[in-house]
């Protein structure tokens, strides 16, 4: 069986950046509070790569293992079958995207494949051929590594449209590379004002934050004691005071995209950030609720209103808890937690919870506050609420119960 594939940098200079980097004024380019050699290594095991080595330097990052040659890379290789060895540059910008295509059976070559001084792909049962040309040669470049390999294979194969990579190699792509990785943490699942107004917002935010030691599971923090200060302005009936809170709260939502960015760009989700977030958010609006059922009790001098202020913060947390008793909690980490449901965005539970998450409900909030009317929110929160809960409640059994019929089928057509 074919062994896991393999990334190889080399860390011979290439560009003005990459100059700067080996004459030791650099250990690595850092792009957005991580270095290019360690954004590597995180995303290609993330990507299912078996190991990252690195030629020509000093490996700053644990999980990089420094090689001096393409002699010991064939030394550590021997024995073992890598289902593909990538070449790149360690000035190369690695994305999801392009590795996780490399990773996988499609993007097999039947010997070599490149894209110019970006990327090389060898096939499985070229990489032991390969190897010991580029070992005689002493390739220590990529261009080295193409003229080779160009000579004992002939021209490379074209890689896909989609394996499109990008090596730093002046402050021009430096600023290219943030770019493409901030535009990769828009999330499908994004409502339209959520898309068009938070996250440039957010984006923003984090593009500042990510040099910093701030954690994402701090920023989870800040944001929930901002959604949380936003509460009591709702026991007011005033349009001003109500507005603040409504911008608090809306305030709430974009830092709440902080924390999530943060953790992909730097590879530092856990299972405590994506339940502090979780759980934060829930809490955030659980307060907005129950305050806006107090103020409006003051108001009018009467009980009622707090009949659907516990309708809006029981369903909630009611349906969140069901949420996450049902996706979350034997899930290990980030946004992981969600995969059983994302995965299958076609089931009616899934398109559920993801119109659940979008949430431009928010604009509605402070529209009404600007007239000091949250309390009409409140009217429709106290009865969509529960209505929700049970909904997912309901399409959750549905699903299970057509889990359950399937499967004697299926064991029966085997």
């Amino acid at each position: 069986m074919s062994d896991a594939a393999i990334l190889v940098l080399l860390a011979a200079p290439s560009g003005s950046l990459g100059r700067q980097a080996a004459s030791g004024r650099s250990a690595d380019i850092e792009i957005l509070g991580l270095g290019l050699v360690a954004r590597a290594v995180l995303a290609a095991r993330r990507a299912g790569f078996g190991q990252t080595l690195l030629i020509g330097a000093a490996a700053t990052v644990p999980e990089a293992v420094s090689v001096s040659s393409w002699a010991e890379v064939a030394a550590r290789l021997s024995g073992a079958r890598p289902a593909r060895l990538a070449i790149a540059p360690a000035t190369i910008l690695a994305e999801a995207q392009w590795l996780e295509q490399i990773g996988g059976q499609a993007a097999q070559p039947a010997a070599w494949a490149a894209a110019s001084r970006r990327l090389v792909l060898l096939s499985a049962d070229k990489a032991p051929q390969a190897l010991q040309t580029l070992a005689a040669r002493g390739a220590a470049d990529l261009p080295a590594v193409e003229a080779a390999l160009k000579a004992l294979f002939g021209p490379a194969e074209p890689l896909s449209a989609e394996i499109d990579p990008l090596a730093i190699e002046s402050p021009q792509d430096r600023r290219q590379a943030e770019r493409r990785l901030l535009g990769s943490l828009v999330k499908p699942t994004d409502g339209f004002m959520a898309r068009h107004v938070e996250r440039p917002i957010s984006l923003q935010i984090s593009r500042l934050l990510a040099p910093s030691r701030i954690t994402p599971n701090q920023m989870s923090v800040i944001s929930i004691l901002v959604g949380i200060a936003g509460g009591p302005f709702f026991l007011s009936s005033r349009p001003s005071m109500q507005t603040a809170g409504a911008l608090l709260f809306l305030a709430h939502s974009i830092l709440d995209g902080c924390d999530g960015e943060l953790a992909r760009l730097k590879f530092q989700q856990s299972r405590l950030g994506g339940v502090l977030d979780f759980w934060g958010d829930n809490l955030v609006h659980a307060v907005i609720f129950a305050c806006m059922a107090v103020g409006w009790s003051l108001a009018i001098g009467a009980l009622w209103p707090l009949a659907f202020g516990a309708g809006a913060v029981f369903g909630a947390l009611g349906s969140a808890g069901f949420v996450y008793w049902r996706v979350m909690r034997d899930k290990d980490g980030g946004e992981s937690m969600f995969t059983s449901v994302s995965t299958a965005p076609e089931r009616p539970l899934a398109r559920t919870l993801d119109a659940a998450s979008r949430r431009d409900f928010i604009y509605l909030v402070v529209g009404l506050a600007l007239f000091g009317k949250s309390n009409w929110f409140l009217l429709l929160a106290g009865v969509g609420a529960p209505i929700y809960g049970l909904l997912v409640v309901l399409l959750a059994a549905r699903e299970r119960r057509s889990s359950a019929e399937g499967q004697p089928r299926a064991a029966g057509g085997a």
